[in-house]
């Protein structure tokens, strides 16, 4: 199989495949793990993430209003990096799927943030409005290169988690160290 745009076709349908034969394999789990930095100065939060061909360790620090430094990229920036790369990669992918070869890709994501809430100052919508500007430069027909940006709206899991509501389930965990005897956790 061929690869445009820098997505590899044959191993996306090899997963296409398998997903058919073995229905099991469509189903995975994210995990992300972290920890707040207690002292001060450096980042607020650290978490490394591993993935197939490795792993990689993200700092975070808050914005200075936010009580932050303003020194490493804040949560919110990892976030719509996440929404900017998933959405780019989908469409990538469901245009070579498409046939639709790419001479450029680009995104940007601006987003409306109304802070009265997160302090509780007022009642609100936190989060106002996403929006994501991909920019394409292909000779192909524009009606192929708008189907392979339905598809990629209908199909990118970042964009299906902004626009559609998912189960959230908290779970807090405290434990306790009682002059050094073992820690009591309380669920």
């Amino acid at each position: 199989m061929r690869t445009l745009n820098n997505v590899n076709l044959k191993t996306v349908q090899d997963y296409i495949d398998q997903m058919n034969s073995d229905p099991s394999t469509a189903h995975r789990t994210q995990v992300i793990e972290g920890e707040w930095l207690i002292n001060e100065g450096g980042p607020q939060f650290q978490g490394t993430l591993n993935y197939e061909g490795g792993k990689t360790t993200f700092q975070v620090d808050n914005p200075t209003f936010m009580g932050g430094n303003g020194k490493w990229a804040g949560p919110m920036h990892y976030c719509f990096f996440g929404l900017a790369s998933c959405y780019t990669g989908i469409f990538a992918t469901m245009a070579e799927m498409l046939g639709v070869k790419l001479k450029k890709l680009s995104a940007r994501v601006e987003a409306d943030v109304n802070f009265f809430p997160v302090f509780g100052l007022k009642e609100g919508t936190i989060m106002e409005e996403v929006r994501v500007k991909l920019t394409v430069e292909s000779d192909e027909p524009e009606e192929k290169i708008r189907e392979a940006e339905k598809l990629a709206i209908q199909r990118c899991p970042v964009i299906y988690t902004l626009k559609n509501p998912v189960k959230f389930t908290p779970m807090l965990e405290v434990t306790r160290d009682f002059a050094g005897a073992k820690k009591e956790v309380v669920h």
